[in-house]
């Protein structure tokens, strides 16, 4: 089984609230820590460069707030949101466009997926800009801080409160896809088949110069540029299935994405164990006034409490107990992350504890649903609570791991 990601959508006719759904459970390499960072918005002089993981970039004048599961070791970021309501998470694919040049310091997905967020307002934006950057800067670095020869390309999938864009991409060349039906998902592998609503100006040009396309057969992405040798679909049909089963009743929920994201039949969710476990998991319910953001910031969402996140224009951090120390590059653990690892074993093995987790975590997404349904306003007192939301769960989460 390949090293991945799972990332899935819900759009709003197919959920219980009429809100899009968005979820990702990140699989990295084991022993490898994520973070859970909120970052404010930050102002650019004219000329100045953005620093990103390995490269420097052409800045802007502002970025927006955003809060972000990442690696510690890296400054882009697996998946996250921003104050505009935007949601994105990436993957490793395999390409026919796969080269030794891959290695060359550029412009890793994450940092794209970062990029993305700090630069959007909506999905079609961010469609816009990372595309743009991609075919600018080109994609590639080692994606690994442990292992330098680990490159890939990236899919990613981009949501916002009114629509979806699957973006897939090989080398500079990529296709998107306007998420029309009820549901949608990627893994591993290219997913993108004839239904093209967007695509780089030279795509099937590059398709028939390398060989890969005939330029007389119907064009099919995922066929034409994916490596078969190197991609396996068996999760992403897993996915597909159990969006199928769970959004039947047009009942789905946040509750209905935790499920997904903790499947462990599927492989989905993969435990502490795994040479790529689950490092962290994110599920969001967007709308357009006040949107709520769910993370662990642990591995193994099994396991894991998801405790959630609203902006909020007195939000200054996510919370310390999240973010990695810089004094120490050799461990990067934060609190939460020893905290869970130390209880891990306990709470695997013990039924009771599980239930009592699972019952907070619930508790609070009930309250929480009655919260949304409150007009946003930055002076009540309701609102108010809301920039330590995060914070206050961890704290939480902390206590009963004593």
């Amino acid at each position: 089984m390949l090293v991945s990601c799972d990332t899935f959508v819900v759009l709003p006719s197919a959920t219980a609230n009429g809100r899009m759904i968005f979820g990702k459970n990140s699989d990295r390499p084991q022993g490898e820590v994520q973070e859970i960072v909120y970052v404010g918005r930050e102002k650019f002089d004219s000329g100045m460069e953005q620093k990103c993981t390995y490269i420097s970039i052409d800045s802007v004048p502002e970025t927006y707030a955003t809060i972000l599961s990442k690696p510690a070791w890296m400054w882009g970021a697996e998946m996250g949101s921003n104050e505009h309501n935007v949601c994105i998470g990436n993957e490793a694919v395999w390409t026919r466009m796969a080269s030794s040049n891959d290695i060359e310091p550029k412009l890793l997905g994450m940092d794209l997926v970062r990029i993305g967020l700090e630069r959007s307002k909506t999905a079609s934006e961010a469609l816009d800009i990372i595309t743009k950057l991609m075919e600018t800067y080109g994609q590639g670095g080692p994606c690994s801080e442990t292992d330098l020869n680990f490159t890939y390309h990236n899919g990613f999938l981009i949501a916002d409160p009114n629509e979806a864009w699957i973006l897939e991409t090989a080398g500079t060349e990529w296709a998107a896809e306007k998420v029309t039906n009820n549901y949608r998902n990627i893994s591993n592998c290219l997913s993108i088949g004839t239904k093209i609503d967007r695509h780089s100006e030279n795509l099937k040009q590059t398709a028939i110069d390398r060989g890969f396309w005939n330029g007389t057969d119907e064009f099919n992405f995922a066929l034409v540029y994916g490596d078969s040798s190197h991609s396996d679909g068996g999760r992403l049909d897993a996915g597909q299935k159990l969006l199928e089963q769970s959004t039947s009743s047009s009942s789905f929920d946040i509750k209905s994405m935790m499920k997904i994201l903790r499947d462990r039949e599927s492989n989905i969710c993969r435990p502490c164990s795994d040479s790529f476990p689950t490092a962290s998991s994110q599920v969001s319910m967007l709308d357009s006034k006040r949107s709520v953001h769910w993370f662990t910031g642990t591995p193994d969402p099994e396991y894991s409490y998801f405790k959630p996140f609203i902006f909020h224009s007195t939000v200054t951090e996510a919370s310390d107990k999240t973010r990695s120390p810089t004094d120490n590059p050799s461990d990067r653990r934060h609190v939460l992350y020893r905290r869970h690892e130390e209880f891990y074993d306990r709470l695997r093995t013990d039924t009771e504890l599980q239930q009592t987790l699972r019952q907070i975590e619930n508790l609070c997404i009930d309250e929480l649903g009655q919260v949304i349904t409150i007009e946003p306003n930055d002076d009540d007192d309701g609102s108010n609570e809301i920039h330590c939301l995060f914070s206050d769960s961890v704290e939480s989460e902390l206590r009963f791991y004593r």
